[in-house]
């Protein structure tokens, strides 16, 4: 298959190159003509055959609209767009008609696993008709983890990445949890050895994920995180995620308290923030700053 990918920063770099090793040919644009395959959008979309299938990664946002609505008046009748970055469920509604008006069609897909996906393969959910998801599929398939799970079709357009929100939000909650626990474990003096603490929950504890090795990680590169500043920044989801939970009248008391906490942290050197921080950069490759 032939795929445009627009956007080859952190995940849209390694996604071309997991893609290709998939067997299919991706032709990639980012402004950076450093990794660029072509020079501009209207190179993309002419190199590639029709009907086209082109694949938007970019911050959410103006970011989106613009390539987008660019988009819109280089690509033809039967050629789909997929927006795969952290988009407003929203904002899918009104890319999709947008985009019908002009015979596109529109796939969403939330998109998670970080700087680490080249090699483990990315989480997808994807929203959109079964027509158009089915022919994005072998692109989906090469980029999900080997196995039986890690990719569904959610349902309609905006399905993907109003999942990819609710994800995002769980996960605000237990790396809260995490950071909470973590900066009690280094309060009292009890316990010096916290970092083998964390280290003793990777096995046979209800409470091991990824997220507990990836702190363990940043503990082993900075025992007490002493290098990193207590801020932690929101990309987000979590803000939608808590404003859909107060539209559907659903209780979030968990997501919302990890959401104000970061809050928190940009009036304070939070403890707890530090960890948020670590495990951010962890996965995501997300900007740290360092303490003073």
């Amino acid at each position: 298959m032939q795929l445009g990918l627009i956007g080859l920063g952190k995940m849209g770099g390694n996604m071309r190159e997991r893609i290709r090793r998939a067997g299919h040919e991706v032709i990639g644009y980012d402004r950076n003509p450093e990794v660029s395959d072509v020079a501009s959008l209207a190179e993309l979309v002419e190199k590639l055959e029709g009907p086209r299938v082109v694949w938007v990664m970019v911050p959410a946002g103006a970011a989106t609209q613009s390539t987008v609505d660019e988009l819109g008046g280089l690509l033809s009748e039967g050629d789909i767009v997929v927006d795969g970055g952290n988009s407003r469920w929203t904002d899918d509604e009104k890319h999709a008609e947008e985009l019908a008006a002009k015979g596109i069609g529109f796939v969403d897909a939330g998109v998670s696993g970080g700087v680490w996906g080249l090699e483990n393969g990315y989480a997808l959910m994807v929203g959109g008709s079964e027509e158009n998801v089915a022919r994005v599929k072998p692109v989906f398939d090469a980029l999900k983890p080997e196995g039986d799970y890690g990719y569904v079709h959610a349902g309609k357009v905006g399905a993907g990445h109003f999942s990819k929100m609710v994800h995002n939000g769980i996960e605000y909650a237990m790396m809260q949890a995490y950071a909470e626990g973590w900066e009690l474990l280094e309060a009292v003096d009890s316990v010096d050895n916290v970092r083998e603490v964390f280290r003793s929950w990777q096995e046979g504890t209800v409470i091991r994920s990824w997220l507990l090795d990836l702190a363990v990680n940043a503990l082993d590169e900075d025992t007490h995180l002493d290098k990193l500043r207590g801020f932690a920044a929101d990309s987000g989801e979590g803000r939608w995620t808590v404003e859909a939970a107060i539209d559907n009248a659903v209780p979030l008391p968990a997501i919302t308290a990890s959401l104000f906490a970061r809050f928190s942290s940009r009036q304070e050197d939070s403890p707890q923030m530090k960890m948020i921080a670590a495990l951010r950069n962890q996965f995501g490759g997300h900007a740290v700053e360092s303490a003073k």
